[in-house]
Parts: C-alpha cells; structure tokens; sequence
C-alpha cells in the first residue's frame, strides 16, 4: 500500500486520527518518528534545540520507514509527525519515494482560533497540570511557524483536510477517501 504521513499544527489531532487509522486499515502499523528523536537527544544531549534539525535524523526516518513499510509486507505505514521546514521534508519523503513506496502526505489544518481552542482544552497530563501547560506552551510558541509554513509551502505540498468544523470521526472518514480507502 503506502506510507502515509499525518502533517500539521502541533496539537492539532495527528496523532488522534493515525491510531484511527490504524484500527481501520488492515495490517498497518504507526511509526513515531519523535521517539527516533528522542534517541538522538539520548545520544547528542543538549547539541540540538529540534532534534529535526539533527543531520541524522532525516535519513533515519526515511530509511526506518522504509524498512517498516517492507517488514510490513506492503501494508500502510502511518507516521504522525509535523515537518514544517520545507527542504527537510523534501529529504524525507523524497528518500521514501525514491525506492518506489508511494508516500500520501495528508495536512490536518485548522483556523489558527480553532487549533488555539484545541491546545487550550488538551490536557496531555491529567495529574500533571504543569507538565501538561508546557506542552500547550510549546505548541502555542510553533503556531506561528505553522501558518508560515502552511501560506509558504505546505498546502501546496500536501492532500489539505480542513478539520474547523469536523469531529475527529469526519476527519478520519475525509483521510480514508483520500488515501481511497473508502
């Protein structure tokens, strides 16, 4: 099958409907290309703020994904993950596509007083609420890198699901029918 890609504001429901997906299309399986970060912290601690921006890292998730996509026997690999530079997600998906895999890049994007209503409601530690207020600082703080990316680039480079108005439910039926899954 492929490799789909889930781009899009931080907090704004990739995760969400990638373990929709993952329930709903037979045999696939979810990559999170953060944990790939995360080990690259392990190893580099404090020598990159982005751990995306760890030379490292780009091959890494391209070559992981493919190899899942083979083990996988050819059925869908759904990978979560906002890549808001441009050229590294050119190095990425373009890596994927050069060994024949088809990649779908699908972008969940939302009204930026839609996507600011979302994180001020998550609550991504319930018996943690500082912890859980740093990670909706954080995302507040990539807003605007968001919008750059998505009036520079992104809605050219990608298959646009407007999530404004849609239950999570919607969201995933509009990415099956446009992965033709439906």
């Amino acid at each position: 099958m492929t490799v789909i890609w889930i781009n899009g504001p931080f907090g704004g429901g990739k995760t969400t409907l990638a373990t929709t997906l993952q329930k709903e299309l037979p045999g696939a399986v979810l990559f999170d290309a953060e944990e790939v970060g995360f080990l690259l912290r392990q190893v580099f601690p404090g020598k990159y703020k982005d751990f995306q921006d760890n030379p490292a890292w780009r091959p890494l998730i391209a070559e992981f994904a493919v190899h899942c996509h083979r083990e996988n026997d050819g059925h869908p690999v759904i990978i979560p993950m906002t890549l808001l530079r441009q050229d590294y997600a050119a190095e990425i998906h373009g890596a994927i596509r050069a060994t024949g895999i088809p990649l779908q890049h699908l972008l969940l994007h939302a009204d930026p007083d839609t996507v600011s209503a979302r994180i001020d409601a998550s609550v991504e530690f319930p018996d943690d609420q500082a912890r859980s207020e740093k990670v909706r600082a954080f995302r507040r703080r990539k807003q605007p890198v968001y919008t750059e990316a998505y009036d520079g680039w992104l809605a050219a480079d990608t298959e646009v699901i407007d999530t404004t108005h849609l239950t999570p439910r919607q969201v995933a039926d509009q990415a099956l029918k446009t992965i033709g899954a439906l």
